[in-house]
C-alpha cells in the first residue's frame, strides 16, 4: 500500500485540519496552527496516517502538546466512534478465536495499518473533558496485557452526562463500537 499522499491530497487534507483546528480552539490553547503545520510537512508519514484517519471518519483535531518529546498530539475527534472503524472485534488473537461470524477485522490490527494507537482509558477521559464523544457509540481503548490475557478488552463511552469504561471479551464486536486513533507529531 501506498504510504504517501499526492501534492493535491496533501494541501487538501492541511486546508481541512486547518479548519477544524480554528473552529475548536478550545481543544489546544496556546498552540499556534503555523507550528503544527510546520511539524506535518516534515513528517509525510504522519500526514499520511492522518489521512487514514480523516478518510475512516475520525476527524482528526489537535489536543496536546508533549513539552518533554516536542510532539503534537492528534486524537479523533468524530463525535461518534469513527464509523469507517467499526464492526471490529478487539485483537488479532480474538479475531483468530472466532468461529463463526468473524469481523472484517479487529481494532489494534487496524490502528497499526494506519500508523496509530488505539487511546488509552487515559487519554480518552482526557479527550472527553474537550468534548462530548461516544454518547451513542463506544470505542475500544488500550487494553492492559493481564486483563487481556483473561479474555477481555476494555471500551469506554458517554452516558447519561458521565464517561463509562467498561469491558466485554475481547471477540466481541458491534455495530456501534469502533476505536479512536491517536498520533503524534
Amino acid at each position: 500500500m501506498k504510504k504517501q499522499l499526492s501534492t493535491e491530497q496533501r494541501v487538501e487534507l492541511l486546508d481541512t485540519l486547518k479548519e477544524r483546528f480554528e473552529a475548536n480552539a478550545a481543544r489546544h490553547k496556546g498552540i499556534k496552527w503555523a507550528d503544527v503545520q510546520a511539524k506535518l510537512e516534515a513528517n509525510p508519514a504522519k500526514l499520511w496516517s492522518l489521512a487514514e484517519m480523516e478518510r475512516t471518519g475520525g476527524e482528526p483535531d489537535v489536543v496536546g502538546f508533549d513539552k518533554k518529546t516536542g510532539e503534537y498530539i492528534f486524537n479523533d475527534c468524530s463525535p461518534e466512534s469513527p464509523k469507517g472503524r467499526r464492526s471490529l472485534c478487539y485483537d488479532r488473537r480474538a479475531w483468530e478465536s472466532r468461529k463463526e461470524h468473524k469481523p472484517e477485522g479487529n481494532a489494534v490490527d487496524s490502528a497499526a495499518a494506519m500508523g496509530v494507537e488505539l487511546l488509552t482509558e487515559e487519554e480518552t477521559y482526557a479527550l472527553q473533558k474537550l468534548g462530548d464523544f461516544d454518547n451513542r457509540s463506544s470505542s475500544w481503548v488500550k487494553t492492559p496485557d493481564d486483563f487481556r490475557d483473561r479474555g477481555g478488552a476494555l471500551c469506554c463511552d458517554r452516558r447519561f452526562g458521565r464517561v463509562f469504561t467498561y469491558c466485554n471479551g475481547a471477540e466481541s464486536y458491534y455495530a456501534a463500537r469502533g476505536f479512536r486513533g491517536s498520533l503524534r507529531v
